[in-house]
Parts: structure tokens; C-alpha cells; sequence
């Protein structure tokens, strides 16, 4: 059977699913206009290295990781205090800050808290909170996160903590105190804490068992999972990423970050993998992190790895890895602020890496801190950081090689935290060092939201940053795609890729506005290519030029509207442009802006033409 009268087929068995297991959602049918808004559009799969829906079209995942409230004993290691409150962070994320992912952090040592012995009344917690996001039409993929190993290393009076393992796992272990002698930042207990290090260590050699039992607590979450949510929540659920930020600890006589890699750490994959097979998530792939430092950008930090010895990691493995950067970080190895281009290069290896082990890639963790003595270099690195996820060209060598671009990356910034600056934390259970500042984790202030004191979610950086135009779903393949988001450095608006004067009419019809440029092969779907529209593109405000249709303040969707606009998914009133053509092989453009003001026929016209030639003029 052709794959579209499969997806069709899927749809409609899916959607009679989705209608009746709604759970608390009041049954409604889909309006016939918006048919594709089924459990198969929420389904992932990894497919010629991209991640592709259940209607066979190109997904991009940008959101958050929710949250690093996990961490803490605040909540019992659940990201939220309520369900209520997941909810109010779900509609925010996806109206605010214009998600459609998240990572979703779980904690090991609240599932597991007796050896043997799964606490499902956190597991039922979780499932709740997760639900949450997926009912707002938010693609979940969870984590059991780690840093440090366990909290259970560190004293009441140590200067740092950690979280992940249970305390008998620790208990165990009979490790020494932890010290980690002049470290200016918690990372560097990584590699230079002793019992940080061998209580790694002893997780990947299975000493005590520790492995197996992680292994086994992992399965019956999985299996908690997709019992307990809905088919329609559970399409939703796109994978799981095993475990954060893996290291060594400490390596064998011998061994290297590579052949550790190679030797340890991807058969633990393997293990785990098997495991989301036996919990009923063939279907599901795995988000598999290489070696923490594997892409670093301090030179002495770094360390060879990235998967080189694993060979082709398929359809059933994601290629997960961080970035941050450090030398920004440091305060010490990079002075001033980053520029356009600034990390091309870096997320053109993540890009790199994934194609070679042919598979998809995420970046489900990257970001700056907002407050303390480098946080004024934060609008600059998480502009650069975006930028590079968009194309793996600078902005301002963008207009003149688009065909360099490469795929669009997916990624969840670190992080979404509701609480930011309203913890109550006792640190190591210490009451008398409670953490109420920032993320209430080691001395971290990253969340790009926090609660007013009316209670309601707000931005703490630039809603123009944040809230992106990005081509969420394209029936097709992504060929090139830029976003000019003229976000804030202070006073100073950002402006890195600017429209060429070889494109009078183009420059003249974005003016000082916000612009998006998406470049695409069409399959010859009937699925319409979607991108998010920010808040900042009301649709009043919305010009579209492309090949498919010039439209000022684009009507309501339609099967038959070429260009149009629809509600995203879920109920929160974030919106998404539509474009819609059932060609096949065809060279598509689409240019997204806000900077016109009801602008004459004639400037449009001649806006088209000049993109329709450059289009042929770069692509052929």
C-alpha cells in the first residue's frame, strides 16, 4: 500500500482512538479543515536522518527541558508541586515561549527509593505532570537525569550537591568524603571529586548490581508510561533519553574516552534499548548522549569521542548531545561578547556526527546563565546558539550560499523553571543553607521563565529570542531556513543577517521587522509545511511572500488556502502559518515577515520576483 494511503489509514484509526480516550479532555471531533490534527501528526519516528510524523513530514523539535526542579527534594523530584501548576507551565511554554518539546526530567532515586521496590505513587505524579504537556500539544521525550552521580555524596555542609541515584545505591559503595579541592564551578567535581568519580565508575561496571537494578527501575517506568497514558498522550511521547551527561569516571588501565565509549557506554545503550522494547516502546527511539566532554570548547577539557566507533546508529537511536559554552562561562576564555557565526562550526559537528551515524540529532541541553558575573554576555550567546541550530551558516554569508544550511536542529533550552527565585531548597537537607535564588542548584540561574507575583509565568529574557519563527513540520524536506529575530542586547538591537540590496524590494518590504526564509522540496503530500508564528507575528501584522501565494494578514485554513493560519495544536493559543501545495520534487520559498504595514501590490510583486529568481539563481 503507498505510504499516504497508509498515513490516511493511520489517521483515521488514530483519530477514532483519540476521540475516545480522551481521558479529561471533552470529546469533540476535529473541524474537517485541520483533519491532520490526529494522534499520527503527534507520532515521531527517525527516518533518512530526520525526524519525520506520523504524515511522513520533516519535524523540528524546539522547546525546553522541564525542569531542573527535579533536582530537587522541594517537590520529591517531580518538576512540579501540582498538576496544576504543570499546566500553567505547559500553556506559558507553548504561548510564551513558543515550544512544541520538552525534555522531561525524572529522578531515579524518587522512583527507586528501596532497592527492588518501583514508588508508583511517584510514578503516577510523573505521569500526571507529563500528561499536562501533552495535552497542550507539546511532544514529551523523559529523562533520567544525573549530575554528580547522587545527592548522597555530599554532606550537609558540602559546597555542592548532586542528584540521580538512590541512597543505597551510594550506600553501597562505601566512598570517601567528597572533596573537590579549588573547583570554581560544581562541572569540575566531574573529574575531580573522588567519590564522584567512583561511584561513576562503579555504575558502568555494575558493581552491586546498580546497573542491572537502574535497568529494571527503567522498564517499569516505561511501562508505567504507556499504561497509563492515553494513546492519544502517549503518540505524543516521541523517546527517552537514558541517561545525562554520561562520563567515565574514572577510566580502566588502558582505556580511552573512546574505546570507553565504545566498550562501556554503548552497551549500556544496548541494554537500555532492549529494555524500551520490553516496556512497549519499539516504536520509540532512543535519545543516546556520547561522552559529556566529546564536543567541548576549552581545549583541555575536551575529550575524543562523539560515537566514532559505533558505526551507524539507525533509526532506533537519536544522536543527543549538549553544548554550552564554557569559555563564555569561564569569564576567563573568552572576553567580550558572542557574534554572528559564533557557533556554526560547533553545531556543523553535531550535524556532522549525526549523519554519520545515520541518524537524527538533538541538542536537549544548551544555554547561558542570566544572572552573576557573565550573565551580560547571555543575549548574544543564545542568539548565536539559535542561529546555528537554524543553519550552519553565518548570517551574513547566508544570502549568498543557503544551499550550505544543512538541516534544521532540533533542541531543548535549558531550562523552563516556573519557581525560578521562589525555591525553598534546604541544600543536602541542611536548614540552615536554604536555596530560594535562582534554580536553588548550585549557585544556578538559568530558567528562562519565572512566576510574577500574580502568579502568572513571564519571560525572563527576550520574548523576540525565545518565541521563533521554525519550520515545525515540513511536508517535504528543509533545504534552507534562516530567522532573523532582532533580538536585544540591552538597547541594542541585534541585526546579523540583514537583507542584501541586491533584493530592493525584499529589503524594503522586512524593514527593521522580524523575518523568517524557508527553503523546501516538496513530496507531493497533501499535509500542509508548517512554521510556528511567534506572538510577535499577529496575523494583522503578517506578510507572506512565496511561490505558492502573496498574502497580507493570511485567512483562516482551509484545505484548499495555499497560504493560511491555524491554532497549533492543544488549546493555547499559539499559532502556526500553513503552506500547502500536493506537488512532488518541486522547489518551494516562503519569506514570513512583520516589518510591513499594509504594503501596496506593487511592492509585493516585485518582492516575489526577486525571490523567485534567487531561488532558481542558488538552487537551480
Amino acid at each position: 500500500m503507498p505510504r499516504k494511503r497508509l498515513c490516511l489509514l493511520g489517521v483515521l484509526l488514530l483519530l477514532t482512538g483519540y476521540l475516545s480516550t480522551a481521558g479529561a479532555q471533552p470529546a469533540r471531533a476535529l473541524p474537517d479543515e485541520l483533519w491532520f490534527d490526529a494522534p499520527a501528526a503527534a507520532t515521531l519516528t527517525v527516518e533518512d536522518g530526520r525526524f519525520k510524523d506520523g504524515l511522513g513530514r520533516e519535524v523540528v523539535l524546539r522547546g525546553y527541558n522541564v525542569s531542573g526542579t527535579t533536582k530537587l527534594k522541594e517537590h520529591r523530584g517531580l518538576p512540579f508541586a501540582s498538576v496544576a501548576d504543570a499546566r500553567k507551565s505547559a500553556r506559558a511554554l507553548r504561548a510564551l515561549g513558543g515550544g512544541n518539546s520538552v525534555r522531561f526530567l525524572l529522578h531515579w532515586a524518587y522512583a527507586e527509593p528501596v532497592r527492588g521496590q518501583v514508588d508508583t505513587a511517584y510514578l503516577a505524579a510523573a505521569t500526571a505532570q507529563m500528561g499536562a504537556f501533552l495535552d497542550a500539544g507539546i511532544r514529551v521525550y523523559p529523562d533520567f537525569h544525573q549530575d554528580l552521580y547522587s545527592r548522597w555524596l555530599f554532606g550537609a555542609n558540602s559546597w555542592y550537591t548532586g542528584d540521580g541515584a538512590p541512597r543505597w545505591a551510594v550506600d553501597l559503595g562505601g566512598y570517601p568524603d567528597e572533596f573537590c579541592g579549588i573547583c570554581l564551578f560544581w562541572g569540575q567535581n566531574i573529574t575531580q571529586n573522588e567519590a564522584v568519580k567512583r561511584a561513576t565508575y562503579d555504575f558502568w561496571h555494575n558493581r552491586h548490581g546498580v546497573q542491572d537494578a537502574f535497568l529494571t527501575t527503567a522498564e517499569k517506568t516505561m511501562t508505567y508510561l504507556r499504561q497509563h497514558l492515553t494513546p492519544a498522550q502517549f503518540a505524543g511521547v516521541v523517546g527517552f533519553d537514558p541517561w545525562n551527561e554520561p562520563h567515565s569516571g574514572v577510566l580502566d588501565p588502558g582505556q580511552t574516552s573512546r574505546t570507553w565509549e565504545k566498550d562501556v557506554l554503548w552497551p549500556f545503550y544496548e541494554r537500555f534499548r532492549a529494555r524500551m522494547d520490553a516496556a512497549g516502546w519499539q516504536a520509540k527511539p532512543a535519545f543516546v548522549e556520547p561522552t559529556l566532554f566529546w564536543n567541548a570548547n576549552i581545549g583541555f577539557q575536551k575529550e575524543e569521542g562523539g560515537f566514532l566507533d559505533v558505526g551507524r546508529l539507525g533509526p532506533r537511536y537519536v544522536f543527543n548531545t549538549h553544548f554550552y559554552d564554557q569559555k563564555a562561562i569561564s569569564g576567563i576564555f573568552m572576553w567580550g561578547k558572542a557574534a554572528d557565526g559564533q557557533y556554526v562550526t560547533d553545531f556543523g559537528t553535531v550535524r556532522d556526527r549525526a549523519a554519520a551515524t545515520g541518524t537524527a540529532a538533538v541538542i536537549s541541553e544548551f544555554g547561558h546563565p542570566l544572572s552573576g558575573g557573565v550573565s551580560d554576555k547571555a543575549p548574544t550567546v543564545l542568539k548565536a546558539m539559535y542561529q546555528a541550530m537554524d543553519s550552519r551558516v553565518r548570517g551574513s554569508g547566508w544570502w549568498t550560499n543557503p544551499s550550505g544550511s544543512g538541516p534544521v536542529l532540533s533542541g531543548q533550552q535549558w531550562q523552563w523553571d516556573i519557581y525560578n527565585g521562589r525555591h525553598r531548597e534546604l541544600m543536602n537537607d541542611n536548614p540552615g543553607k536554604v536555596q530560594t535564588e535562582g534554580d536553588a542548584w548550585n549557585d544556578e540561574d538559568l530558567s528562562a521563565v519565572r512566576l510574577d507575583d500574580s502568579g502568572t509565568p513571564v519571560l525572563r529574557q527576550d520574548a523576540r529570542l525565545l518565541d521563533r519563527v521554525y519550520p515545525s513540520a515540513t511536508a517535504g524536506s528543509a533545504v534552507a531556513f534562516t530567522y532573523e529575530d532582532r533580538s536585544r542586547d540591552g538597547a541594542t538591537t541585534l541585526t546579523w543577517n540583514e537583507v542584501p540590496r541586491s533584493l530592493p524590494a525584499v529589503r524594503q518590504l522586512v524593514g527593521s521587522g522580524q523575518y523568517a526564509l524557508l527553503v523546501w522540496r516538496s513530496d507531493g503530500s497533501a499535509e500542509p509545511t508548517e512554521l510556528h508564528l511567534p506572538a510577535s507575528f499577529p496575523t494583522s501584522a503578517t506578510t507572506v511572500v512565496s511561490d505558492l501565494g502573496v498574502t497580507v494578514s493570511p485567512p483562516a485554513y482551509t484545505r484548499a488556502t495555499p497560504v493560511a493560519v491555524a491554532s497549533e495544536p492543544g488549546g493555547t493559543g499559539s499559532r502556526r502559518l500553513l503552506l500547502t501545495d500536493a506537488d512532488s520534487g518541486t522547489l518551494h520559498y516562503a519569506l514570513v515577515t512583520n516589518g510591513a504595514t499594509a504594503p501596496p501590490a506593487t511592492l509585493l510583486d516585485a518582492a516575489r520576483t526577486e525571490l523567485s529568481t534567487w531561488t532558481v539563481a542558488q538552487f537551480g
